[in-house]
């Protein structure tokens, strides 16, 4: 444990060590920007090839739920620039858990000091005291996720009783490698996007992924973060009907700027969900397929996706079927609130 003393920095209390890192706690939108650069040079080092803006940070604080950041963030200092972070919020699983979700990055350059334990001890005090004004009416566990590079957290959340509980893949399939054509369902058809439109595809999607691991039904709230975010692109969406009903969809989308940061041509088949009466009938692999159809118009050459490799309605197999690979393994590690 690092000596620490505890001193005032602007009426907040603030916590230092000897390694010349102090801990503070969040301070408004001026953090926004630091926290951004933090997380993203963490990606960076861990070969993870997403982008990170100040925009999506500042939408995931304004509109996470269950989430006061000047209460639930903890930020470490060195010569008054960020280092590292962590955020904690919580959600209740339908069925299942609650879960005390904890997210941090800690710089490279600043790993193996001791500053990954210490935010760490925070993130589950204050989680432990959320959890003390719920009903301990089930299971409760600590959350967070790693990825296989980062071997400094998989240590330290391992020592510190966490246990691996989930598999998530990234996916990459070449656009110049051929592409088999499925047609739709009988009944079914594609048509553009209306804004009328928005609230039924999204509805169907929280419907459709009530069956997926760590289901939590869908807020206000997160409707709103939708439709603000980057990837929120419905000329791109190949969303199927039955008359009006949505009977399933893949929400595409093409991040530009990211794509001229690793130079290269990428487009997004995500939130790819078929809803209980239209599944076992070929419309995920038809909507997928079409999805790479677009994507190769669109001078794509490669497109990706992500996948719970325990997904119980065959995802990860039907993706490898149309020729997607792994390129990145992540660990969703929980560990047990007594």
């Amino acid at each position: 444990m690092l000596k620490q003393k505890r001193e005032q920095t602007n009426g907040r209390s603030a916590t230092s060590t000897r390694v010349g890192v102090r801990f503070r706690s969040y301070r408004g939108e001026e953090d926004i920007a630091s926290i951004a650069e933090v997380t993203q040079r963490s990606f960076d080092a861990q070969g993870i090839e997403n982008l990170w803006s100040k925009e999506e940070a500042a939408r995931t604080f304004a509109y996470l739920d269950h989430f006061n950041p000047f209460k639930n963030v903890l930020l470490a200092e060195a010569a008054d620039d960020v280092v590292a972070f962590v955020r904690v919020h919580w959600r209740q699983e339908e069925p299942g858990p609650r879960i005390y979700q904890h997210i941090g990055h800690v710089l490279p350059q600043w790993q193996h000091n001791g500053i990954g334990t210490m935010l760490l001890e925070f993130a589950q005090k204050r989680l432990r005291t959320l959890a003390k004004h719920h009903r301990n009416n089930g299971s409760r566990f600590f959350q967070t996720w790693i990825t296989d590079s980062d071997a400094t957290s998989k240590t330290m959340l391992e020592s510190d009783g966490y246990q691996p509980t989930r598999y998530d893949f990234d996916m990459l399939r070449p656009l110049t490698e051929k592409i088999e054509s499925k047609t739709l369902p009988p009944g079914l058809e594609i048509r553009p996007i209306q804004p009328k439109d928005y609230r039924l595809v999204w509805e169907a999607s929280d419907e459709a992924f009530r069956d997926h691991w760590g289901y939590s039904p869908a807020s206000e709230s997160a409707y709103e973060w939708w439709q603000q975010s980057d990837s929120f692109q419905p000329d791109l969406w190949k969303v199927a009907w039955d008359g009006n009903q949505v009977a399933g969809m893949v929400l595409n989308f093409i991040d530009h700027v990211e794509n001229q940061r690793y130079g290269r041509k990428c487009g997004y088949t995500e939130n790819i969900s078929v809803r209980r009466p239209w599944r076992r009938r070929g419309l995920a692999r038809a909507l997928l397929t079409q999805s790479l159809f677009m994507m190769q118009g669109k001078g794509m050459q490669e497109a990706r996706l992500g996948v719970d490799t325990q997904n119980p309605n065959g995802a990860l197999q039907l993706y490898e079927s149309v020729g997607f690979k792994s390129v990145k393994r992540y660990t969703t590690y929980r560990k047990e609130i007594d």
